[in-house]
């Protein structure tokens, strides 16, 4: 029996250190696993003070919100994304994430088409596009770029905020860019416009010879008329009176001369002009859609 428990006793003894070191291997694990993961923590706390002490603001919005429904969404917003260094830059390139802004496919840069989740790749080929002399006019002009997939534009479509042509501000260079409009339609456009002091609706454009509907339906979505001077009709001279386009002649600005002459003011309204026969049916018609100064 004493033999026995002798050896008994020695086999606990040959277990006790085994048992000792799994509990050693067991902390020691226990430890990496914990220091890999602060690691990783610290790692991100790291490149996220990175990201985040920046050595210049990293973009600059400018707000710009006219009155005169210049943009379809409102207003428009121009990001200007500063210079930073190779450090930084390469900490945001390895954790870009995909944003949704609101943005002009015309103007937008090739550093925020890839915050809008598109490759360097891709917007390098948007931005190729551009300056070869494209232009996206429609939302769905975008979606018609072979690097902008189906999803992608689902998810942006209604960020997409390309402004509208005004017709009382542009130049012959942003007319000339809409679709059917040439240098020569371009400087009618702009030639009318002074004529008439200014757009009142975009239909007046129909005016101009050989701008048929055919061609303003093209663009008409993509124009608008912000508010023009309101036209003198009731102070004006007679000579000056003559210069517009829906008076016309000297003998129409004579008679609407004596029509203010011997009529109570509370009586002068276009619609008058026309039922007195001073002005044709059709150019009374027009008159009275342009904005009109009231009596002094």
């Amino acid at each position: 029996m004493k033999d026995l428990s002798a050896q008994k006793d020695k086999a606990d003894a040959k277990d006790k250190p085994s048992a000792a070191s799994f509990k050693v291997g067991a902390i020691a694990l226990a430890f990496m696993i914990i220091g890999y993961q602060a690691a990783l923590v610290l790692g991100r706390s790291a490149r996220l003070r990175i990201e985040a002490n920046r050595d210049a603001p990293d973009t600059v919005f400018v707000y710009m919100s006219p009155s005169d429904g210049n943009s379809r969404l409102g207003s428009e917003i121009v990001r200007r994304n500063a210079e930073h260094s190779p450090a930084v830059e390469a900490v945001r390139r390895a954790s870009r994430r995909v944003e949704t802004f609101r943005f002009n496919p015309n103007t937008v840069s090739i550093d925020d088409l890839i915050r809008l989740g598109f490759s360097e790749k891709q917007a390098q080929a948007i931005d190729n596009y551009r300056a070869a002399g494209g232009r996206f006019r429609r939302r769905e002009d975008f979606a018609k770029s072979f690097v902008v997939a189906d999803s992608v534009y689902r998810r942006l479509e209604r960020f997409i905020d390309i402004p509208r042509v005004d017709l009382n501000r542009a130049d012959s260079a942003a007319l000339d860019d809409l679709p059917g409009i040439g240098p020569w339609f371009a400087a009618r456009i702009i030639a009318y416009r002074v004529e008439l002091g200014g757009y009142s609706f975009a239909e007046q454009l129909l005016d101009i010879y050989h701008f048929d509907r055919e061609k303003f339906d093209g663009l008409a979505d993509l124009v608008y008329c912000s508010p023009p001077t309101p036209y003198a009709l009731w102070s004006l001279p007679a000579d000056s009176l003559a210069k517009h386009p829906y008076i016309r002649s000297r003998q129409a600005a004579r008679s609407i001369v004596l029509f203010r002459d011997n009529t109570p003011r509370s009586e002068w309204t276009v619609a008058a002009l026309g039922e007195a026969g001073i002005l044709p049916p059709e150019d009374a018609s027009r008159l009275a859609r342009c904005a009109i100064a009231p009596p002094e």
